[in-house]
C-alpha cells in the first residue's frame, strides 16, 4: 500500500516552459494592440479622420424669367420664283451673273423677239383694214337713215347695213385682240425679276432654243431680306402660344441658333401660326420672319428656333445643374452657413437649358450644390472645393 502522507512528485519542466512561452504572447499581442489603436479625434493633428466631400455651390437668384420653346426650324425664303419662258425662241442676251442681287424690274434675260414683231405687224395691218372696213359701213348706214325717211329705200336695205356695221365692229375688237397678244408676247421676250432677291446657277445658257411649255427654267431667283424660319412645336404648347401670341409680348420674339446650339445667328418676330396640327406627329408649324441684312440665314439651313411666350417676372432661378431627380421627385442639396447639407424637394419651372425657374421649395439667396453631389446625404458637412484657374 501507498503512504497517504507521501508529498506529490514534483511539475515536470516542460509542463512550466509552456506557461512562461503563454504569457510573453500575450505581452507582445497587447503590445501590439496598443501600438496600432486609433488614436481619438481629440488627440489633435495626428487624427486619421475621413476628409470633408468638396462641392461647389450656386446661390439662386431672383430675376425676371424668359419662357423659350425650341423647335428644329428650316430656313424658308418669302418668295422663290424660278424663272422660266413663256414664248418659245433663242436665247439671245443674258443680263446677270449668277449670285447677283437684283431689283424687282431689273432685267434677266432676252429672247428673240422678231418672230413677235413680225405677228405684231400683222395684226396691227389687219386691225386698219377692218378698221376701213367699219367705218365706211358707218357712212353708208347714215347715209340709209336719211333716206328711209324720205321712202327711198326698203327697210330691209337699213336693218342690212345696220347688221353689216355690227359685224365689222366685232371684227375689229377681234383685230383689237391679236394687236394685244403680239404686243404680250413681245413683252414675254423680255424677262425681268419679279422681286428683290439673289440669284442662283444660270440653268440655260445663251443661244439655246427655249420653249414656253419646257418644264426646265432659266435661273431661280430667291428673296432673302426678309426671309422666314418654319419650325414645328408639340400641340401640348399652343395654348400657351396663342395667350402669347394676344398678350403684351406680342409680337413674340423669335432666336435662330447654330445646330450646335452655341452660337445665335439671328433675331426675329413671330409672324404666323399654321391653321391646324399634323395629325401624324403631332406638330404645329409655326413662321418667324428675320430682317437678315447680314445674310447669316440661308435658305433650306437648319437652325435651332426659340420662341419667348412668356416672362415669370422675379423668379427663382438656379444653374440647372442644381436640380437632382429622386425616388419622391426633383429635389436639391441646399448648404447652410455652417457648411451642413440638407435635401429640398423642389417644383421646378421652365428652363432654358442652363437655368431653371424654382416655382417652390427654395428661395433667393439659398445656395445649392451643382457639382460633387455624389454621396451626400442629409445633415453632412460639406467643404467648397478649390478653383482650378
Amino acid at each position: 500500500m501507498s503512504d497517504p502522507h507521501a508529498s506529490p512528485p514534483p511539475a515536470p519542466a516542460h509542463n512550466l516552459r509552456r506557461l512562461v512561452f503563454i504569457g510573453l504572447a500575450i505581452l507582445a499581442i497587447a503590445g501590439l494592440v496598443h501600438r496600432f489603436r486609433p488614436s481619438s479625434p481629440a488627440q489633435g493633428p495626428a487624427s486619421h479622420a475621413h476628409p470633408l466631400p468638396a462641392v461647389s455651390l450656386a446661390r439662386a437668384e431672383q430675376v425676371d424669367f424668359p419662357v423659350w420653346l425650341t423647335g428644329l426650324g428650316t430656313v424658308t425664303p418669302v418668295y422663290t420664283v424660278t424663272l422660266k419662258s413663256r414664248v418659245d425662241g433663242e436665247l439671245m442676251r443674258v443680263y446677270f451673273r449668277e449670285g447677283d442681287r437684283v431689283h424687282r424690274g431689273d432685267p434677266i434675260v432676252e429672247i428673240d423677239p422678231r418672230p413677235y414683231q413680225v405677228q405684231l405687224a400683222q395684226a396691227e395691218g389687219q386691225l386698219l383694214h377692218d378698221q376701213a372696213l367699219l367705218q365706211n359701213a358707218r357712212i353708208d348706214l347714215a347715209r340709209y337713215q336719211d333716206l328711209i325717211k324720205t321712202g327711198a329705200i326698203p327697210d330691209q336695205q337699213l336693218v342690212t347695213q345696220q347688221a353689216l356695221v355690227t359685224q365689222y365692229e366685232g371684227t375689229v375688237k377681234s383685230d383689237q385682240s391679236q394687236v394685244d397678244n403680239a404686243k404680250l408676247q413681245l413683252v414675254y421676250c423680255h424677262i425681268t425679276a419679279p422681286v428683290d432677291g439673289r440669284l442662283g446657277i444660270r440653268l440655260v445658257d445663251q443661244g439655246n432654243m427655249v420653249l414656253a411649255a419646257g418644264n426646265v427654267g432659266l435661273v431661280v431667283l430667291t428673296q432673302l431680306n426678309p426671309i422666314t424660319v418654319i419650325f414645328p412645336l408639340p400641340q401640348d404648347y399652343l395654348n400657351e402660344i396663342q395667350q402669347g401670341m394676344k398678350g403684351p409680348l406680342a409680337p413674340l420674339k423669335v432666336e435662330a441658333w447654330d445646330r450646335s446650339n452655341q452660337h445665335r445667328i439671328a433675331s426675329g418676330v413671330l409672324q404666323t401660326l399654321d391653321n391646324q396640327v399634323d395629325v401624324t406627329t403631332g406638330m404645329v408649324k409655326l413662321r418667324a420672319q428675320f430682317d437678315n441684312a447680314n445674310d447669316a440665314l440661308f435658305p433650306n439651313e437648319f437652325v435651332n428656333a426659340r420662341l419667348r411666350v412668356a416672362l415669370l417676372s422675379q423668379a427663382t432661378v438656379i444653374p440647372s445643374a442644381g436640380v437632382q431627380q429622386g425616388n419622391q421627385g426633383p429635389f436639391a442639396f441646399v448648404v447652410d452657413k455652417a457648411m451642413r447639407v440638407s435635401v429640398r424637394l423642389l417644383k421646378p419651372g421652365p428652363s432654358d437649358g442652363e437655368k431653371t425657374a424654382i416655382l417652390s421649395g427654395l428661395q433667393p439667396g439659398e445656395q445649392v450644390v451643382i457639382d460633387g453631389v455624389d454621396n451626400l446625404h442629409e445633415g453632412i458637412t460639406v467643404t467648397l472645393a478649390q478653383r482650378h484657374l
